[in-house]
């Protein structure tokens, strides 16, 4: 019996890992975080498979869940949005099941910010503007924020931000980040990226608020950066004719001859 852990993408059921998929397809039983996760992602459920939402559920709660099928030797989908690497509430139900000796496995999906950026049809890290892009969030009832991870710290850098969790505080993001990239730095916000209701919202900072027009739910995500939209920025070396690489070597002396 084993555990998988499967990010089942940013909400589209169709951005889900072949992997994913077949996993599911595979396991009696899912548990999945039904506030995110949506519905079309469970039809790759085998027939007679128990489906629990574990919106409602406590820790505890779900490892009973978990333990039970581990009893009955039946494989669990542990299934999550987005990716399982950020803000998934994995690991504390990984190190749950260390203690019990239950096995796992873990298995990445898109994650919402990806979904964003596809959405905008946007290179988020462009030559000359931003090589950087920062996953973050402001403090919630969840989770505090760790003392040295500050918004102004990351908007020092001119790095990307990539802020979840964020919606409700859109003003506090707005003034803390207008010093550091200016009123006229671009802003997007896409709510619910990739689903049937997605919404996307472009604008600056100084403009952001009135843009919005209305609250959002959390599950929006805001982009703030030069990069977002830009169009005046520099072409990358890769593929400039003399740019020497491994695959297409220039000049009477290339950097690896032996691919020649």
């Amino acid at each position: 019996m084993t555990v998988h852990f499967i990010g089942a993408g940013p909400g589209a059921p169709d951005l889900l890992t072949l992997r994913g998929r077949d996993l599911i397809a595979a396991c009696p039983v899912c548990l999945y975080a039904g506030s995110l996760v949506p519905e079309g992602v469970l039809a790759h459920c085998p027939p007679g498979a128990r489906i629990v939402n574990t919106a409602p559920l406590s820790l505890d709660e779900i490892i009973a869940e978990i333990a039970a099928a581990h009893a009955e030797g039946k494989d669990v989908a542990r299934l999550h949005s987005g990716d399982l690497s950020i803000w998934s509430a994995m690991g504390e139900q990984l190190r749950r099941l260390r203690a019990l000796g239950i096995p796992f496995t873990v298995t990445p999906g898109v994650p919402s910010f990806s979904a964003a950026a596809a959405a905008l049809e946007t290179e988020l890290t462009l030559p000359g503007l931003a090589q950087t892009v920062v996953l973050t969030r402001t403090p919630g009832r969840a989770s505090a924020m760790p003392e040295g991870e500050k918004l102004g710290a990351f908007a020092a850098t001119g790095a990307v931000l990539a802020i979840h969790l964020s919606i409700h505080l859109l003003d506090k993001v707005v003034a803390e980040l207008t010093p550091h990239y200016g009123a006229d730095c671009p802003v997007a916000i896409v709510w619910r990226a990739s689903w049937p209701e997605q919404r996307i919202v472009r604008a600056t900072l100084a403009t952001l608020d009135s843009a919005v027009g209305g609250e959002m739910e959390r599950t929006a995500l805001i982009l703030v950066g030069r990069t977002l939209g830009a169009a005046d920025f520099d072409e990358s070396r890769l593929y400039a004719a003399d740019y020497d690489r491994r695959y297409r070597p220039v000049g009477a002396e290339p950097r690896f001859p032996e691919a020649s």
